[in-house]
């Protein structure tokens, strides 16, 4: 028996003790089954390369390597769903937004390995003489191969997400297990690579890359699987894609080095030298990713410098220009304790930040965010009403950090049990009161610090910062929330006294039709100017709510080619009979544009509606087309009352907005609304006593 045998059966006995251990501790919930089926795929690879290298004839080893592509074609499917699972608090919105790619990332690597079985491999041979096996790939293995490659990538990019995401005692729980399938899946993309750059070949040293790839990810997955909650981690990545990844940067750096140095190895050692080699290179890349990922490195190098350097702790200017920028842009509360915990456990090098808020009868702490509770956790270790009222008692006049574990107040005691304990040495835990128009807005609670460093002086003066700092931006958005809220109330109010007062008007219309309609219903021709009354009533209350629902709703437009004159034209149909005023109609050629014609018909009428209301019964209204500048322009003037320059500039186009005495001043906001969604705009020119001119200004279709 030989290395590369005593190396497969190795991998295939790890692969299969972490699958079953996570079985032994697996509970109802779809991400441990998940990561057994992967690493039962894993180790299946591992099975098949040491049947391969214990076969006897060329045929066998083909044999038995078919069957390991067969098994590799169930890992793209399982690993990228397991990466948009794991440790994933709003997993199944990516579930969804995922659904498609999951399924080619299951369907086509299995049909293809299921389907062209006999078109996996088609020859093995050796280069020279006890030398390496080559296995040459049909054009279903070659394929099989890019799609390996593709998944290695995107599990490894929604890795990093995650773990970009993650903060304080939720990344410590999740970065081995992150570090472990990074490299099983960086030397995955590799080998694939490799077999597609070097044609279409797969050789024997290159799977045993995998396998103690496997091995060493294995040992860091153990690692990982050993800390408290590895699978209850409720991170929630954002859902933009990262340009910035640092997947492809590092995936191109590693497949660069060991192209290169396998260049190297094949020049001066032969293939032979290459897998222990290339092993080594590995190990040391893993072991610079963990000093690199370390928190405890580098809050050491940062303490080390500050001692022997004389260089300050923090750099307080950049530090708060970083703490400005990222909570300058939180319009809710929401992503304001987020972001300030994110923060405090990233500049204070602490796993464990809770941010707990005040409710708005002052009665109660509410969960609001952490690095380290879920909201179910939280629910159960939430202050009672009677401790949270002792809390806020206590705190409202202590501006000040307190150090709750050398604290011997009742109040202290409900904060630590809201905030238990992760690790024995991770020293004392703090609370941060945040204060803030004299009132208490909520607190923050730190814990478990890296290393276990005591808080001094300097941590605390910069805590009392960054909780002020934080109460006035919550102190902010409340009030701008608030101010919010009246806003709406009086613009509902206003509403609703607009909605009434012609409610009313209707009420009293169709009340006079019924009190006339028993003196009258014999007569035929007051039935039918009844039913006419009451059509044209319905009709009204129907249009009144649909200007109100698209006023809530917004605005969705379907355009289709049309003739911008024709439409004006059936728009003015009915108009024009008003006695007594003069209408005046100029309308140049224009090509067809596109329009949602009964959005723009509505536009129209209502300019029209407008123009004619505005007019005395002997007045004039100007109805002209034209274009201009790969603009089509419609103007509607009239010689009436007009309106006011501050009325234009500051009321005209907002809702409930009215010179009308029954109107609701909503007709030519939602007109702006339309005219606007057709990438075009509204224009106004009015003088008080002498006239008012709208121009729709929409664009033509550019010239092909």
């Amino acid at each position: 028996m030989n290395y590369a045998d005593i190396l497969a059966w190795t991998g295939s006995i790890c692969g299969g003790a972490l699958a079953l251990f996570v079985v032994w501790q697996a509970r109802r919930s779809l991400v441990p089954w998940l990561f057994v089926a992967g690493m039962l795929v894993l180790t299946a690879e591992c099975f098949f390369f040491g049947l391969t290298v214990t076969a006897i004839s060329p045929e066998e080893m083909a044999y038995w390597q078919d069957w390991r592509l067969v098994a590799g074609a169930f890992l793209p499917g399982i690993w990228l769903l397991f990466s948009l699972s794991y440790a994933r608090g709003n997993f199944r919105e990516y579930l969804r937004a995922w659904r498609y790619p999951l399924v080619v990332a299951f369907m086509l690597p299995v049909g293809l390995a299921l389907g062209f079985h006999d078109r996996l491999i088609v020859s093995a041979e050796q280069a020279e003489l006890n030398g390496p096996w080559m296995f040459r790939l049909g054009i279903a293995g070659t394929i099989l191969n890019i799609l390996y490659l593709l998944s290695a990538v995107l599990v490894l990019m929604n890795l990093e997400r995650t773990y970009r995401a993650a903060i304080g005692t939720m990344r410590w729980r999740i970065k081995f297990m992150v570090l472990g399938l990074g490299m099983i899946f960086i030397v995955h993309a590799y080998i694939s690579s490799q077999v597609l750059l070097f044609h279409n070949t797969l050789n024997l040293s290159l799977q045993a890359v995998g396998v103690m790839a496997l091995l060493l990810g294995s040992v860091l997955i153990l690692r990982a699987l050993a800390r408290r909650g590895h699978f209850d981690a409720d991170i929630y990545p954002s859902h933009s894609v990262f340009y910035n990844s640092l997947t492809v940067l590092m995936a191109g750096i590693y497949l660069l080095v060991v192209g290169v140095f396998a260049k190297i190895v094949q020049f001066f050692g032969g293939d032979t030298a290459f897998t222990l080699k290339a092993f080594v290179l590995l190990v040391a890349l893993v072991l610079a990713a963990v000093l690199l990922m370390s928190d405890r490195a580098r809050l050491m190098a940062r303490r080390f410098a500050s001692r022997h350097f004389q260089k300050p702790l923090y750099d307080y200017r950049t530090l708060w220009r970083r703490f400005t920028e990222e909570t300058a842009s939180c319009v809710r509360q929401t992503e304001l304790c987020q972001a300030a915990v994110k923060l405090t456990a990233d500049v204070f090098q602490v796993l464990s930040v809770t941010f707990w808020m005040v409710d708005e009868k002052k009665e109660n702490l509410v969960f609001a965010a952490s690095t380290f509770l879920t909201e179910t956790k939280a629910s159960i270790l939430n202050p009672q009403s009677s401790e949270a009222v002792e809390v806020m008692r206590a705190l409202e006049n202590h501006p000040d950090p307190v150090d709750l574990d050398a604290s011997k107040e009742p109040w202290a005691d409900a904060l630590k049990r809201c905030h238990p304990d992760e690790f024995r040495k991770g020293g004392n835990r703090i609370c941060v009161p945040l204060l803030g128009g004299g009132q208490m807005l909520g607190l923050i609670i730190l814990g478990d610090r890296v290393g276990g460093v005591p808080f001094s002086w300097q941590d605390f003066d910069l805590l009392k910062c960054v909780a002020d700092s934080t109460a006035a931006s919550l102190l902010n958005i409340q009030l701008s929330r608030k101010l919010l809220e009246a806003g709406e109330m009086e613009a509902f109010q206003t509403m609703s006294t607009f909605f009434v007062h012609d409610l009313k008007n209707t009420t009293s219309t169709l009340n006079l039709m019924l009190k006339n309609l028993p003196v009258h219903f014999d007569d035929p021709e007051f039935r039918e100017d009844t039913l006419r009354g009451i059509a044209k009533t319905v009709a009204h209350i129907n249009r009144l709510i649909e200007r109100l629902g698209q006023l809530r709703s917004g605005l969705q437009i379907k355009p289709t080619a049309a003739d911008f004159n024709e439409l004006v034209l059936k728009a003015l149909a009915g108009v024009e009979e008003t006695g007594g005023i003069h209408w005046v109609k100029t309308f140049q050629p224009l090509p067809k544009i596109l329009l949602d014609q009964e959005q723009i018909f509505k536009v129209v009428t209502n300019l029209v509606f407008n123009a004619r209301e505005a007019v005395e019964p002997a007045g004039e209204i100007r109805i002209e087309t034209s274009q201009s500048n790969g603009w089509a322009v419609l103007a509607v003037s009239d010689n009436g009352c007009g309106m006011n320059l501050e009325f234009v500039n500051r009321s005209l186009f907002r809702p409930f907005q009215t010179t009308k005495k029954n109107g609701l001043g909503i007709g030519l906001f939602q007109s702006k609304m339309i005219v606007e969604a057709h990438q075009g705009r509204i224009q106004v020119e009015s003088q008080p006593g002498k006239g008012t001119t709208f121009r729709i200004i929409l664009p033509l279709p550019k010239p092909s």
